[in-house]
């Protein structure tokens, strides 16, 4: 596993507003956050500015290495969202609740809807802090 110097990952961290940049879960709810190379290393990803992203636990520790997932509607693999040239709003949007992330293979290899996270979501609706406006 490469070194991320503290200067890249707050360069990171800043980028992503503190949420994960698949779920959109806020640091204020996870024990921790972690950086994710979007490209994995066993793949040739480089530990730069562009191939990093901030991810939260669970949907860092579903994605491991894997740049592609099973689309559920068609069955074929597809590619992983990628946060660098992909807009969030363009590939996935909310349920009109706003408690769960309407998309495809990522949300279904990422679990992106997980209990604890869709319970945490709903906490936050309530509160007027979800989902993200920006």
């Amino acid at each position: 596993m490469a070194y991320i110097s503290e200067g890249l990952r707050q360069g990171v961290r800043e980028r992503a507003h503190e949420r994960c940049e698949y779920c959109q879960t806020q640091q204020v709810i996870v024990v921790s956050m972690e950086i994710d190379h979007i490209v994995p290393e066993s793949a040739g990803g480089e530990t730069a500015l562009g191939n990093l992203c901030l991810a939260c636990v669970g949907c860092n520790g579903f994605k491991l290495d894997f740049q592609r997932g099973i689309d559920p509607e068609t069955g074929q693999e597809a590619p992983l969202f990628n946060p660098r040239v992909q807009g969030w709003n363009d590939h996935f949007q909310w349920r009109d609740d706003g408690l769960q992330v309407i998309g495809r293979a990522t949300v279904v290899r990422l679990r992106m809807n997980r209990d604890a996270v869709v319970n945490s979501r709903q906490r936050w609706v309530q509160a007027g802090w979800h989902p993200p406006k920006e």
